[in-house]
């Protein structure tokens, strides 16, 4: 037998080797991807709550073969000419590319244990979530389809905020879904917000804190500004962990806390019990 070639096996890349194996933000611990996968993207060791992407977010969420995917393809435009170290087209253009979506929204229906609804979700991966006036046509329509279906709403938000390159464009998506929600509480149809890691700026000024129930994954980053901009403005130092949704939920901010497993029941029985 020739040693050579048995242990001349080629050795995995680092690529390779670091698309096995995923290092948990919170306790560092290393671990297998697919531990992590049946894990729902939940940390074995401390229970962190790993950055998920739509596709995860609708494996866990939706009853197999129910989503159906609505308006995938409206796409922004450059409505002022942004330009900074990149033109705002330019950007687009790598966001596009980098995650094969036109927008840092997703929205559908499906069915949940057999429970029908309209859902939006954030896909934090474009553009960091921020959003722009394709972002809110989105949630404005996903809304006027639960009043003519008669369903509920759930969305799922993870952004950074409201989208810079499209200055006040951006801005009036903040009333224009909060507009149409108002109009949804008319229908007494219900409005479950679900916040994720993190919700920030002129998301979390809007919508993603008008939902009849507000639920947050434990550990989410959910506030307006950043701690550091807070505390520079107020000239006073801020307790740890305030902008976590542990402090809010025990300030009153939200209504509860939801571990990714149960996530998918419990959004289920509250269409249930809130359904007209």
């Amino acid at each position: 037998m020739n040693l050579i070639n048995l242990f001349s096996k080629p050795q995995p890349t680092k690529e390779e080797v670091s698309s096995h194996w995923i290092k948990c933000k919170s306790c560092n611990s290393l671990m297998y991807h697919k531990e992590v996968e049946n894990q729902s993207y939940v940390c074995p060791k401390c229970g962190f709550h790993l950055r998920i992407g739509v596709k995860e977010r609708l494996e866990l969420l939706a009853d197999e073969g129910t989503f159906v995917e609505f308006d995938s393809t409206l796409a922004p435009v450059d409505p002022i000419k942004f330009v900074d170290q990149k033109t705002y087209t330019k950007r687009i253009e790598e966001a596009v590319a980098k995650t094969g979506k036109t927008s840092s929204v997703v929205s559908g229906s499906c069915q949940m244990n057999g429970v029908s609804a309209q859902v939006v979700i954030f896909d934090f991966s474009f553009m960091g979530g921020s959003l722009g006036s394709v972002e809110g046509e989105k949630i404005v329509r996903a809304i006027n389809r639960a009043i003519e279906n008669k369903e509920g709403l759930i969305i799922f938000s993870a952004s950074g905020g409201a989208r810079m390159q499209e200055s006040t464009f951006s801005l009036l998506q903040m009333s224009k879904t909060s507009a149409a929600l108002a109009k949804l509480a008319k229908q007494n149809l219900p409005y479950i917000s679900v916040l994720t890691d993190p919700t920030m700026g002129g998301v979390s000024a809007s919508f993603a804190n008008l939902g009849d129930i507000i639920i947050a994954e434990p550990g989410a980053l959910i506030g307006f500004a950043g701690q550091r901009v807070i505390e520079q403005t107020i000239g006073a130092e801020l307790p740890d962990g305030f902008q976590r949704a542990e402090f809010l939920l025990e300030h009153g901010s939200i209504d509860m806390i939801v571990n990714r497993n149960e996530l998918k029941k419990t959004l289920s029985d509250l269409l249930t019990l809130l359904k007209v």
